[in-house]
């Protein structure tokens, strides 16, 4: 029999985390944004079991490989020699991609807002954090389902994602948690979500997403509500600590849509896809606009300062600075 350390060591990896678990004896509420959203939670909970239908066959016709086909064209595409019956295939393996990044993802999310239980200072946050842990456990539960039912097949977690999750976690200071996952991560994803949204032809893949960003929305508001303020009452070597993270978990997300695992997995030169994929206009555009979310939120957070506003200025997402943020 395989011991418990071997079973950990096959199945799982393991991140080191030191912060206090704080107990709060002021019940008394004492932010009504927290209040709201706690009560919305509540209201908004759904059963991925029973509310959504299963029945639904995934077919690979359904998977808009047109990101892909866009990239056949241009002269010198590592992708040009591919047939369409190819084409659809890495399509059906880019959304096994997608759809497991997500996954993994949401798994991060469980134990950052779990962690939020234990280590923020105030009722109504440790509240509020609460219904957050009950929603990333489904969203694991609705993404798992998806992919081992209805794709098939699975990706480990891009090294990318791996490390800033890893980051968030291991950090013992409440703000940086908030402030990798609400802010970062969940901002990144519901501007993602979005897309998919917009652009899927797979009609399950569409309502799950509507059911996960109605909860996202929620997420980014409590990070938002959470940290207005705080980056205000720091010194200038704390919140430059928390500009250079900010700008570092930018410089990671926008690297984790390569994809070069499926490339590899197609048996593609995976360095000149990577490349391409890299520099092709469409796909920076895409990238870019995945921080359609992410820059008024950090602005909103009082965080856009002239250090990040040069960063983010390098990044080519400063553009989104006026865009309407998350409510």
């Amino acid at each position: 029999m395989r011991s418990t350390s071997q079973f950990v060591a096959d199945r799982c990896s393991s991140v080191e985390m030191s912060f206090p678990a704080v107990f709060s004896w002021d019940y008394d509420h004492q932010d009504d944004r927290l209040v709201r959203l706690y009560d919305k939670a509540k209201r908004s909970q759904w059963n991925a079991a029973t509310d959504l239908d299963w029945s639904i066959d995934v077919d690979q016709s359904h998977l808009d490989a047109g990101l892909l086909a866009v990239l056949r064209d241009p002269p010198g595409s590592p992708f040009a020699h591919l047939t369409d019956g190819e084409l659809a295939e890495i399509g059906w393996e880019s959304q096994a991609w997608t759809v497991s990044q997500f996954l993994h993802g949401e798994q991060g999310a469980l134990l950052a807002t779990a962690k939020l239980v234990d280590a923020v200072p105030d009722e109504d946050a440790k509240l509020y954090a609460a219904t957050q842990v009950m929603d990333e456990a489904r969203h694991v539960e609705v993404y798992e389902r998806y992919l081992s039912q209805k794709l098939d097949r699975s990706y480990p977690i891009n090294p990318h994602l791996d490390s800033l999750l890893r980051d968030l976690l291991s950090d013992s200071r409440w703000d940086v948690t908030y402030l990798g996952m609400q802010i970062m991560v969940e901002s990144l994803a519901l501007a993602a979500f979005g897309f998919i949204y917009q652009t899927t032809n797979e009609p399950l893949l569409r309502d799950i997403t509507a059911h996960v960003m109605a909860d996202e929305a929620r997420h980014v508001a409590f990070g938002i509500a959470s940290l207005t303020g705080v980056y205000d009452q720091m010194d200038e070597r704390e919140r430059r600590d928390r500009e250079e993270f900010v700008c570092e978990a930018a410089e990671l997300m926008r690297d984790r849509f390569l994809q070069r695992e499926v490339w590899e997995r197609a048996g593609l030169p995976a360095d000149e896809c990577e490349a391409f994929v890299r520099d092709n206009p469409l796909q920076v555009q895409f990238r870019s606009l995945l921080f359609s979310k992410v820059v008024p939120n950090v602005k909103r957070i009082g965080l856009l300062t002239p250090y990040v506003r040069d960063r983010f200025e390098r990044l080519g997402i400063l553009e989104f600075e006026s865009e309407p943020a998350s409510a």
